[in-house]
């Protein structure tokens, strides 16, 4: 089976499930061809871990198709610049530190983004993300911006048990009127979308190797 076929019975998986999850198609180390055949499937929403390489791939010609780019990976401050002017989508802010810069470069450039807070609910270490302990603070400053802010991201740890993961997720956005939980990849969306993700982020279950 090859990717497109991947694709689209992932994507009806999706919909019978729901019709408000949003699909991201994570299109790190896939080429300007493979891509161009899923927006061919009026597929729009794409996922990107690394703006250098995001840079060098969506170039006008994509921006066209009227999409939406997702950022998934870790912020670096002085990639924020670039970050607004690609981007539509940050799903991985985590400190008031680069919100604030986002601020500044949403009104410079009379752009606005929409967030997800990451939060890291394992407390790992080697992970980016608020600590569930620190969240309120955090979205209390965030007040002070003019940022966007519409739900929280996660990425459960690998030896933990997704689903409680994902139930403290929901259970986090509800209680500080989040609407939107950006939670779920190749290996555990099924379980995500039951505990209520609205956008999912997949893309080995899509791109392997047959």
């Amino acid at each position: 089976m090859d990717f497109l076929n991947r694709f689209r019975l992932l994507k009806k998986e999706i919909d019978k499930s729901s019709n408000k999850i949003k699909l991201i198609v994570v299109t790190k180390n896939q080429d300007i061809n493979k891509i161009n055949l899923l927006i061919n499937e009026n597929h729009n929403d794409f996922g990107e871990n690394r703006v250098q390489e995001a840079k060098l791939k969506w170039n006008n010609s994509l921006r066209l198709h009227s999409l939406n780019l997702h950022f998934l990976g870790k912020i670096q401050s002085n990639k924020i610049k670039d970050i607004v002017n690609l981007f539509d989508y940050v799903h991985s802010l985590d400190n008031i530190k680069n919100a604030k810069l986002f601020d500044i470069e949403e009104r410079v450039r009379a752009k606005k983004l929409k967030y997800f807070i990451q939060v890291n609910l394992g407390n790992e270490v080697q992970k980016s993300g608020i600590n569930d302990a620190d969240l309120k603070e955090f979205i209390d400053l965030l007040k002070e911006t003019n940022l966007s802010v519409i739900g929280l991201m996660c990425i459960p740890p690998t030896n933990m048990n997704p689903d409680l993961m994902f139930q403290k997720l929901k259970s986090l956005a509800d209680h500080y009127f989040l609407k939107d939980l950006s939670m779920g990849m190749s290996n555990d969306y099924k379980n995500a979308i039951i505990h209520g993700a609205t956008y999912i982020r997949i893309g080995s279950a899509i791109f392997k190797k047959d």
